[in-house]
């Protein structure tokens, strides 16, 4: 799906379903909220926790492992069909589930489908936009709105490119989200953000050039 056929699809598709839901849960809408809803939704997502507060080598090794066992859930295991997904060789597949010591037993009894994990999705990044208006909005018609929240999230996630990324495209939304917060903890101090996440100032210019982020 290019970006302008998911454009299309959130104004024809999208927009309706959260506008319906706000009108049966409060009686009318809010559009910022709206807005902040759908541009979330645009966002690519891997859906994984980044760790901050440890340097940038050790946060990218548990990414990498969690980002891996996530895969391996919603392909059931398939290492072939993995591969071609990730854009590697099934014998680098079988080496990175040895070097980060991946149970794949504990893997196959949390399977799950593409479809539940673009659920899963929708539904963390709406609530990430509901939780602004915590104290704007009443809390019994809030809790309206997310008594609607699951049928809401599943509706959406059908209209909604399933999200794949090869290992090197994860690899680096990983960097362009751990840099972005990390440089963000520090004011925007190169110096200061390179001896927190301890990489060298030549090496955080550097990927901050190639990942554009500023």
């Amino acid at each position: 799906m290019t970006n302008k056929d998911l454009e299309d699809t959130i104004k024809e598709k999208v927009n309706p379903l959260l506008e319906e839901t706000m009108e049966k849960s409060w009686g009318v809408t809010i559009p910022k909220l709206e807005t902040d809803i759908t541009s979330k939704l645009k966002e690519s997502s891997l859906n994984i926790y980044i760790p901050l507060g440890k340097d940038f080598s050790e946060s990218k090794k548990q990414f990498k492992k969690e980002f891996l066992k996530q895969e391996l859930r919603l392909h059931l295991g398939n290492i072939s069909q993995l591969a071609k997904v990730l854009d590697m060789d099934r014998r680098s597949i079988h080496r990175a589930i040895k070097d980060f010591h991946i149970d794949m037993d504990d893997v196959r009894q949390h399977e799950e489908t593409p479809e539940q994990f673009q659920e899963e999705v929708v539904d963390k990044k709406i609530r990430t936009s509901l939780e602004q208006y915590t104290g704007l909005i009443q809390e019994e018609k809030m809790q309206d709105f997310y008594k609607e929240l699951p049928r809401l999230s599943r509706n959406i996630a059908k209209f909604l490119p399933k999200p794949e990324m090869t290992w090197k495209e994860a690899e680096e939304e990983f960097e362009r989200q751990f840099l972005k917060r990390s440089l963000e903890e520090q004011s925007n101090n190169i110096t200061k953000t390179a001896k927190k996440i301890n990489i060298r100032v030549e090496t955080l210019h550097r990927k901050i050039k190639k990942l554009h982020l500023k």
